[in-house]
């Protein structure tokens, strides 16, 4: 009698060790480039700049702009895309430094905060400096096109954040604004780090406009199953407290959905906890019981793979190349995080 070995649960993890692979010696370089422009006379901002970027972390936005350049056959020899991928770092972590003072984080990466070690005028003088430091970058490239993508991706990440403040803890917030501020605080970024990797190659054409949508859907699908994640995910996979967005009224697409869905009583939970903030002990776990009966997380799940979908047709106009179908393998890690 022949016996059935079932395959469930042996697939393969997408990963993006492939990109890194591929991607290695640039990558090397920005970590160079990062350590040169932290450097500071005022011992404060290295050491504090340090503990964030110096972290670990994915580097999936540095990682996206030197493998947009070189998937767009940048070769010529000079250092742009490393500045390029070096200033995109700095833009993000400078955004962290601040996000952790407006959320009152106090982790990040699976470490203790800036703001809980140093204090928040610390920290936001940190990110402002590492801002500093990202626009310099910018001038040494000496493109002002690539100025000009990179500095309204600042601006309208700054809007985003303003945006989900002013939205916090308003529970009739709709689907459109949520994903209006995800595109603005999160995907932006992602849009402009492989759309300037295309600009540095010279390509301005049909390659730069495929790859900043390849970066803004990556960007929706990254950001989705991070929302989805903090009502379902465990804290040393997500380098952050589960519930951190519960606990500060934020208005996420699973809440969101979860609030349509439910009853008069539903709703009630929901008022208490996010716009009144009035949580009490097993709160979280009753919101992550909603939010699973509702189909909340599965559905905000199933829209992350839409936009992944989107992100993958993003590169379709690209030859087939190990580099292709490692960006293409990222874009299944992003989503298969949720796993």
């Amino acid at each position: 009698m022949a016996t059935v070995v079932s395959l469930e649960g042996k697939r393969k993890a997408p990963s993006l060790e492939p990109l890194l692979s591929l991607c290695a010696d640039d990558m090397v370089q920005v970590d160079r480039e990062i350590l040169a422009r932290m450097r500071s006379p005022v011992a404060l901002i290295p050491e504090l700049a340090n503990h964030l970027v110096g972290a670990g972390g994915k580097r999936m936005r540095p990682l996206l702009t030197v493998a947009a350049a070189r998937l767009c056959g940048f070769q010529d020899g000079s250092d742009r895309h490393i500045k390029l991928a070096t200033c995109v770092e700095f833009i993000h972590s400078a955004t962290l430094l601040h996000d952790d003072v407006v959320d009152v984080s106090a982790l990040r990466r699976g470490k203790p905060s800036a703001n809980t070690v140093w204090g928040d005028k610390a920290s936001v003088l940190v990110g402002d400096f590492l801002f500093t430091r990202s626009f310099e970058l910018m001038v040494d490239v000496g493109s002002l096109d690539i100025l000009g993508v990179l500095s309204r991706a600042s601006s309208t990440i700054a809007e985003g954040e303003v945006l989900q403040l002013v939205s916090q803890r308003d529970i009739s917030t709709p689907e459109s604004t949520y994903l209006e501020v995800i595109k603005a605080k999160t995907a932006k970024l992602f849009a402009a780090a492989a759309e300037v990797g295309a600009m540095v190659a010279g390509r301005n054409g049909p390659e730069r406009v495929a790859l900043e949508s390849f970066g803004m859907n990556l960007g929706i699908a990254f950001q989705l199953v991070d929302d989805a994640l903090d009502y379902s995910g465990r804290e040393a996979k997500l380098g952050k407290s589960v519930g951190d967005d519960f606990r500060e009224g934020k208005i996420t697409l699973p809440v969101i959905l979860a609030f349509l869905r439910g009853g008069a009583v539903d709703r009630e939970f929901w008022k208490r906890t996010i716009e009144k903030l009035d949580q009490r002990d097993g709160d979280l776990e009753q919101a992550q019981t909603l939010i699973e009966r509702h189909g909340a997380l599965a559905d905000t799940l199933e829209r992350a793979r839409h936009y992944g979908a989107m992100a993958r047709d993003g590169l379709g106009l690209f030859p087939a190349s190990p580099l292709k179908a490692a960006l293409l393998e990222a874009v299944d890690f992003a989503i298969d995080r949720a796993h």
